[in-house]
């Protein structure tokens, strides 16, 4: 943790001391002495990092140090806070005189600048004084660290380098799962087929016990995703309990997942009652993952429930590490998971070690490889963890100091299971580190969004700036240069609808229970998470210090007290039951702002943000999803840092196009007032913008006047988002046509998203105009009857010339177009037309129509299509030909590989 601080401390040295601020001789001096002390300690912190494992000597020196680079790291940020808003405050008067002297609405905007200009706005002497006196304690404070540093001889080595490779496959993953396993799984298989009798103990618990990282969980998955127990049971669960056992949090995640839908309930007895009517009667499997309590009065009230609803032969998985939890269980079987054999971890390091290297290299390295191999003791995740380590290693010197490395000599039991562990952490560039263990925040089985996560890293100042590449896109290959190394897991595809009832399919990521362990061990507890009210708050020498707060979980903490207390933070995500203080604004450290969990459930109709928000000046992130209207402060402009704003239905201020440094806005409503000149004109000022979603509108219209429909294709003629937007989602659309100027713009752009475009009769020339799209979704547009060539771009006199028509496209939704009768795109055979050589979406991998009900045809360019997968639903004319596997429209589709149709109804 230490090494990635120091490096994001001494890059805001440089920048403060190398920069063109006004600043006094001797702040500068100060500075410059600062950073050239730092570069001196972190030219030893790799060496230091590992020597206090072992030594306490050298862990309290790192501590030191850790403290000392916090407060310089505040001190910075202080005097960042003071220069923003001086800057802000000078806009902010020209904002106002500007709308003063504005006369007409069509009088060109100012475009404000991305980058205060700090020359124009110094803090005033005391603020000078008050920096150096601060800086110059800090520089006596590291003198002190420094000549300590002297005493303990550390090696001096350069910095980790990052390395980015995208994984090429994950397949090797799914197969070193199973190695080793196939007669224990076969044995677990068999028992959960059993018929079993009338004197068995019912509900029949198994029990598979080991150690952290044999595999329990693997095994489980395995058994649980089975064909034959797929088919035998009725209704299954599967739920992770972990430490404490939340007897409540477990029987709703139980009923959930039999009910298949969310709970309101949430008492115990209630959530019982609730299980009991979805098993009653049926075979019931229930896994319950990482179980830790060995308190029977906890177990006992699932035990006596499950006894009297569900059927005889119903089964209870349990994995565990304690041998009495299976006990206290009263399992009819218990599993011991013994570690792998030598061949078997073989085979599972080798495996991952040597994916993508030729055999000569395989060869080479082979004697290292087994030698490591043996160092895993038999244990999956060691192999696996080990295997993708050595897996971007390329020589034989990089082996050979992997087995030499002294870590293999750490003895005690728990850091004997880390060192596969460590030596991937320690491998890695320190802004990986910081982002690795930060993770130690959140709970045990906590299914990761990663969009969450890397704003999260960004937030923290986690992700290095250099070099031209966006943060976001930065922090996103940390995350998968994470994933390769194995610190993170696939767990499965998650599927949500949206409120227009369209689908989307997202990877969710969690951590084995040893990694979270440990993250936990490495990390120091500046960054809290709270999954219950009663762990909060902490002591007041933590809490000055805290830079993150995350309630996972219901709360009803006054929040005005956290405000008052927590001033340092950087990183603040609420929840239900909490309101927001006017006090908020005092939070000047804030980076991160989620208040999307404890604003969705208010009953009001519209819900307003204090104005204090405004006084954030360095936030980044505001979340704010919720189904509410969300009003947001007049000054929201002053936000000048903001990167990422989403909520349910922002109603965005004229001052919009002063936040030149969103990447991210989403959910923005537009209003029929805004059709007086557009008030979204500052759309265009937004460069850096890379993700819009707009909605014309709170809810549907099934029958718009015609002044709504003018009003719409107004605004949206108006708007002229930035050219290098990459997603648009534009919903609740009523005009008739959609083909405006700025759309051939919009070269860059990979996703739309049409929604609830009900009045429209015909799609614009997408397929010519935006040759960079790669998925493209269409939903509810009511009227529209035919889908022909002028949404391919293609006109009927076209010239005899190559043309390529949607050539990236890889994804293609259709939903609920009630009066779509036709899709046609042209005869053609071999990719031609006449003479013309057409080429049609040569790289669609997916095709969904969904709810079109009156759609009788498709196009025959499907044909030379190399689709993967079509899905069709509430199609039923074209789902009867598929069925019967005739007419055109099964000729143009008969070669897709996989072809997913509709339960029987």
């Amino acid at each position: 943790m230490a090494a990635a601080l120091l490096s994001a401390v001494v890059e805001q040295l440089g920048s403060l001391a190398s920069s063109e601020f006004k600043l006094t001789v001797n702040v500068k001096e100060e500075v410059q002495k600062l950073a050239s002390k730092f570069r001196t300690i972190q030219a030893v912190l790799n060496d230091a990092e590992k020597r206090q494992l072992k030594e306490e000597a050298v862990k309290l020196w790192f501590e030191n140090l850790e403290g000392v680079s916090y407060e310089i790291d505040d001190v910075l940020d202080e005097w960042n806070a003071v220069m923003i808003k001086s800057e802000i405050e000078k806009q902010q008067k020209e904002f106002e005189e500007e709308e003063k002297a504005e006369t007409s609405t069509a009088k060109k905007r100012k475009v404000w600048p991305l980058i205060p200009n700090f020359n124009s706005s110094v803090p005033n002497c005391f603020q000078h004084r008050d920096i150096a006196h601060k800086i110059k304690d800090l520089n006596e404070k590291l003198d002190e660290i420094i000549k300590e540093k002297q005493m303990f001889g550390f090696k001096v080595s350069g910095p980790i380098e990052e390395v980015f490779e995208r994984p090429k496959t994950t397949s090797y993953v799914d197969v070193s799962e199973i190695l080793g396993r196939d007669k224990v799984k076969n044995d677990l298989v068999s028992i959960l087929l059993g018929k079993g009798t009338e004197k068995e103990k019912h509900p029949h618990v198994i029990s598979l016990l080991g150690m952290g990282g044999i595999g329990k969980t693997t095994l489980a998955q395995l058994a649980y995703n089975d064909k034959e127990v797929q088919a035998r049971f009725e209704k299954k669960a599967w739920v992770c309990v972990s430490d404490p056992f939340d007897q409540c949090k477990v029987a709703k995640e139980i009923l959930e997942s039999v009910a298949r839908q969310s709970s309101n309930l949430t008492a115990l007895q209630s959530l019982l009652d609730g299980i009991c009517d979805k098993v009653r009667g049926k075979r019931f499997f229930l896994v319950l993952d990482d179980v830790w309590t060995e308190d029977s009065a906890m177990w006992q009230p699932f035990r006596d429930a499950l006894k009297s609803c569900c059927s005889q032969g119903s089964r209870i998985l349990v994995t565990t590490r304690k041998d009495q939890v299976a006990k206290m269980m009263e399992s009819a079987n218990t599993i011991k998971l013994n570690e792998l054999s030598e061949k078997d971890c073989w085979l599972v390091f080798s495996k991952i070690a040597f994916f993508d290297k030729d055999p000569q290299e395989c060869e080479q390295l082979e004697d290292f490889g087994r030698q490591i191999s043996k160092k895993c003791k038999g244990l999956p995740l060691a192999a696996k963890t080990l295997g993708s380590l050595m897996r971007i290693k390329k020589s034989r010197e990089e082996w050979r100091n992997v087995l030499n490395n002294n870590l293999w000599e750490l003895e005690d039991v728990e850091r004997g299971l880390f060192a596969p562990l460590l030596f991937s952490y320690y491998d890695l560039s320190s802004p990986l580190k910081w982002c690795f263990s930060y993770c130690a925040v959140f709970p045990k089985d906590h299914v990761f969004d990663v969009d969450k996560l890397v704003e999260m890293w960004i937030a923290h100042g986690f992700v290095e700036s250099k070099g031209n590449m966006e943060l976001e896109i930065k922090a996103r290959k940390y995350f998968e240069n994470l994933v390769i190394r194995s610190f993170f897991q696939e767990c499965e595809e998650y599927k949500w609808y949206d409120m227009c009832g369209m689908s989307t399919m997202s990877t969710r990521y969690k951590m084995h229970d040893i990694v979270h362990d440990f993250a936990q061990s490495i990390t120091k507890a500046r960054h809290l998470g709270y999954s219950t009210a009663s762990q909060f708050p902490p002591f007041a020498d933590i809490s000055k210090n805290l830079r993150t707060v995350i309630f996972f979980n219901p709360c009803d903490y006054n929040m005005s007290n956290l405000v008052q207390n927590f001033s340092r933070l950087r990183l603040l995500t609420l929840t239900v039951g909490m309101k927001i203080p006017d006090t908020i604004g005092n939070l000047t450290h804030l980076r991160y702002l989620n208040l999307s969990s404890c604003i969705k459930f208010f009953s009001s109709d519209k819900w307003v943000l204090p104005e204090t928000i405004c006084n954030l000046c360095n936030l980044q992130f505001l979340r704010l999803d919720c189904n509410n209207i969300s009003i947001l402060p007049q000054k929201i402009g002053k936000l000048i840092n903001l990167r990422l704003l989403t909520g349910g239905q922002l109603v965005i201020p004229r001052e919009i196009g002063r936040l030149t440094s969103l990447r991210t806005l989403d959910s923005v409503l537009i209003s029929d007032k805004d059709s007086e000149r557009c008030e979204f004109v500052g759309l265009k000022n937004l460069n850096h913008l890379r993700d819009l979603s707009l909605s014309f509108g709170t809810q549907l219209s099934p029958q718009p006047d015609r002044r709504t429909i003018e009003s719409n294709l107004l605004i949206f003629n108006a708007l002229e988002p930035p050219q290098d937007l990459e997603k648009l989602s534009i919903s609740n659309y009523g005009g008739t046509t959609m083909s405006p100027i700025w759309l051939v713009s919009l070269t860059n752009l990979k996703e739309l998203h049409l929604r609830n475009a009900i009045e429209l009769l015909s799609l614009p020339p997408l397929g010519k105009i935006l040759s960079c799209l790669e998925s493209l979704t269409i939903a509810r547009a009511w009227r529209l009857k035919k889908v022909g060539v002028e949404f391919l771009g293609i006109e009927s006199e076209s010239k005899k010339e190559d043309i390529k028509i949607f050539p990236n496209l890889k994804y293609l939704e259709f939903f609920a177009l009630l009066e779509w009768e036709e899709w046609i795109g042209g005869t053609r055979e071999g990719g031609k037309e006449d003479e013309d050589c057409i080429t049609i979406m040569p790289r669609l991998q997916k095709l969904i129509i969904r709810y079109c009900r009156k759609l009788k045809s498709l196009p025959d360019f499907l044909r030379t299509i190399p689709l993967k997968e079509l899905e069709i639903r509430q199609c039923p004319i074209i789902d009867e030909h598929c069925r019967r596997k005739t007419g055109e429209v099964w000729r143009n589709i008969s070669h897709v590989t996989t072809i997913k149709l509709p339960y029987n109804p």
